[in-house]
């Protein structure tokens, strides 16, 4: 007899980019941020050794103040946890729960995981055939989870098509799960959306446009009844989720909304002059609203050509599943590591 539950043996678990030891690469396969975080996060940190004998405080208050401020909210629609993907496994817990949950079949990796942890009947919604999400598919039940904009695609839903899915999942009595891990590289947010709809919970992170990763903060932005629910999950888990160094540099880095804006701009032009490179070339890039880009490499298989990135020093990432495999996703590293990967690819996937 195995010592493991059932459970812990028929999980899959999610697989993340490789993180690599012993060589220098041009690291563009985990979507992280090629800048620093604010300056203001280290002298955030300075002086805080002291205080690590002690909980943090269980409700991020200053924390929760400062998202609440820069988003127009009030601090009681905001909930914090140790990291997006925490944020996720407590929502799937709360709303999705022995609930049948839709969501796209190209989408974060992280959901089926959640669903299959928490007893989510989770449902797929394939892709249009640009790869852009089918929301008419979508509203054939309620909940639905996605990620806007998309991952690992790019591809933005405007602001119409998340209320026609917010509106269709309120008249089914069911939340709406808009997962913005990349918005800060988008043209808009849902956070509008929260004035209307009671339903509608926004999961967000500072991994990626606030470059703080190496901290593990997120947060979620919602009505209080649903940031209430987050809380009671929570709670049985861990009433202690983010420390006292995330809390500062989080509330350091948050605050700093123009720092932000000049590194997500860099990031941003670099994205659009990358693909316009590609494009003209004659590679098919679909059209992204992150800090990543989505590259046709193959045919059918792009994983040969990411081998020989990864041979020239530049890690991207290579998915398996059948839709995806002739593409890799690139992230948007600094000005000079994007016109490397830039020529790389174009040398790689037409030999010139």
């Amino acid at each position: 007899m195995p010592y493991e539950s059932q459970l812990a043996l028929s999980l899959s678990p999610y697989v993340a980019g490789e993180q690599p030891k012993g060589r220098t690469f041009i690291k563009l396969n985990t979507n992280e941020n090629p800048y620093p975080p604010s300056p203001r996060v280290g002298k955030a940190l300075n002086g805080l050794a002291e205080s690590l004998r002690l909980y943090p405080d269980m409700e991020a208050t200053g924390l929760k103040e400062a998202i609440a401020k820069v988003n127009g909210l009030s601090p009681d629609q905001v909930f914090c946890g140790n990291g997006s993907d925490e944020v996720l496994a407590f929502a799937f817990a709360a709303f999705f729960a022995g609930k049948r949950l839709l969501a796209p079949d190209v989408t974060y990796s992280f959901y089926p995981v959640y669903a299959q942890l928490f007893g989510v009947h989770y449902e797929t919604v394939p892709l249009r055939e640009d790869y852009s999400v089918d929301v008419d598919g979508l509203m054939q039940g309620a909940p639905v989870a996605l990620a806007n904009p998309n991952a690992p695609t790019g591809i933005f839903l405007p602001l119409p098509e998340i209320r026609k899915l917010a509106e269709h999942c309120r008249k089914n009595d069911a939340v709406l799960l808009v997962d913005e891990a990349y918005a800060a590289f988008a043209p808009e947010t849902a956070v509008s959306l929260l004035k209307e709809f009671d339903n509608l919970l926004i999961v967000c992170t500072f991994s990626k446009s606030h470059a703080l990763a190496g901290m593990r903060v997120g947060y979620a932005l919602g009505n209080l009844r649903l940031i209430d629910a987050l809380r009671r999950v929570r709670d049985s888990f861990n009433s202690y989720p983010v420390d006292r160094l995330a809390q500062a540099a989080a509330e350091a880095a948050v605050l700093d909304t123009e720092y932000t804006e000049q590194s997500t701009r860099r990031i941003v032009a670099a994205r659009d002059k990358c693909r316009e490179a590609l494009l003209e070339a004659g590679i098919q890039v679909l059209p992204s609203a992150t800090n990543f880009l989505f590259v046709r490499a193959d045919e059918t298989d792009a994983a040969p050509v990411q081998q020989a990135l990864r041979n020239e020093g530049i890690l991207v990432r290579h998915f398996t599943a059948p839709r995806l495999k002739p593409w890799l996703r690139v992230t948007v590293g600094t000005e000079e590591d994007m016109e490397k990967v830039t020529e790389a690819l174009i040398r790689l996937i037409l030999g010139k």
